[in-house]
């Protein structure tokens, strides 16, 4: 399964490019499922038809996705009492609610439960060829692509010390020998430890995630002219921070008059030379009221 990933500054057409990808693909006779990250869904405008959290048969080949992200951050909070519940099922003296109420409004939950869904479909979605991302603006798509890389870091320390609580653990059983039959016996090694295997679960879970970024098809869409400029700059300089792959480069909404400011823009984003990544102007598409996503323009080739 190959993963596509479009972004781009709002408006400049990422969205209905990621949508024209996405149903090439399929007219091609590959099986492909394109879904939006972006709180402002274009999805179901596009292509005409309501779409929902779960996924959606459009034609033969192709599903839509709108993925919900308050839906996705109240089960991400549910899922995260459960592991407690389960892992500190000795600490229910404890009130963890309010807590929780109050996670619902921390920084940072939007992304994870954007992550969420991310490695949900890509652990699940096995059976498509392609996976089409329309990624929200630019800002939240970095922090959501950096998740995986720091998900792995944090939660690899947690092992670290949970591994020295199980030796500590170990130390006292040895000492103190076996435990008395009233008593609440606490494991000591890595096997028998819940929090342990769920540690491992979740770290190898974002290990794959990140995997799977290393190896898929980053695009940036911009057009020809200075407002989507500065914003193209970040995210091409936030994908080399985060050592992904930008494969591909569409100078949206093109036109002969704009050739001049197209080149200075270029320029700007690539140098002269753009190496090895796919570069492309993409013509100023008649306006049309249903069928946006019938562009005659090739977006697949980037992607061969």
């Amino acid at each position: 399964m190959r993963t596509i990933f479009f972004t781009g500054k709002g408006g400049v057409g990422k969205s209905t490019l990621a949508a024209s990808c996405a149903w090439q693909l399929s007219e091609q006779g590959f099986k492909v499922l394109i879904v939006s990250l972006d709180p402002a869904h274009n999805v179901a405008d596009i292509f005409g038809t309501p779409v929902g959290h779960a996924k959606k048969k459009f034609t033969r080949n192709l599903y839509l996705q709108e993925a919900d992200l308050e839906k996705a951050a109240a089960a991400y909070i549910e899922q995260n009492i459960d592991i407690l519940t389960e892992v500190y099922s000795y600490t229910r003296t404890f009130n963890f609610d309010m807590y929780f109420k109050v996670l619902r409004y921390s920084p940072g939950v939007e992304e994870y439960a954007s992550l969420t869904i991310m490695e949900q479909i890509l652990r699940r979605e096995t059976s498509f060829d392609y996976v089409v991302f329309d990624t929200p603006p630019t800002g939240l798509t970095l922090r959501i692509l950096a998740l995986p890389n720091i998900s792995v870091t944090w939660v690899d320390r947690l092992r670290r010390i949970r591994r020295q609580i199980l030796e500590k653990r170990y130390t006292i059983h040895n000492i103190t020998g076996k435990y008395s039959e009233e008593g609440f016996r606490l494991p000591y090694e890595e096997k028998d430890d819940s929090v342990m295997r769920k540690l491992n679960e979740i770290w190898q879970r974002y290990v794959n995630v990140y995997q799977s970024l290393k190896s898929a098809d980053i695009a940036v869409v911009f057009n020809p002219d200075y407002l989507s400029l500065r914003e193209s700059q970040r995210i091409i300089t936030g994908l080399k921070d985060l050592q992904l792959p930008l494969r591909a480069a569409f100078d949206n909404k093109y036109e002969d008059r704009l050739s001049s400011s197209a080149d200075e823009v270029e320029k700007e984003l690539f140098g002269r030379n753009s190496g090895e990544l796919y570069l492309t102007r993409v013509p100023l598409q008649e306006a049309r009221r249903n069928g946006a996503y019938r562009m005659q323009f090739d977006v697949t080739e980037a992607f061969r």
